[in-house]
């Protein structure tokens, strides 16, 4: 299976956890990085919508997960 090898350099935060725009900030910070994503899924052939929801599935599966668990 052919799959991307790099994400891509992402912004560090410069507010703290606590300030009300800081999940405004990593928003803006991965949003470029989840359509390229999207955009590679669709590009190999993959339902855009199908994979944005699988997305969200891992992303919340994988929440409380440690390193070793998600591999």
């Amino acid at each position: 299976m052919d799959m991307m090898n790099s994400l891509g350099k992402i912004a560090a935060p410069t507010l703290p956890r606590t300030d009300f725009n800081y999940e405004t900030e990593c928003k803006t910070a991965l949003a470029p990085l989840v359509d390229g994503l999207l955009d590679a899924v669709e590009s190999a052939g993959w339902d855009r919508r199908k994979a944005a929801y699988t997305l969200m599935f891992l992303s919340a599966q994988r929440l409380g997960a440690g390193k070793e668990e998600r591999k």
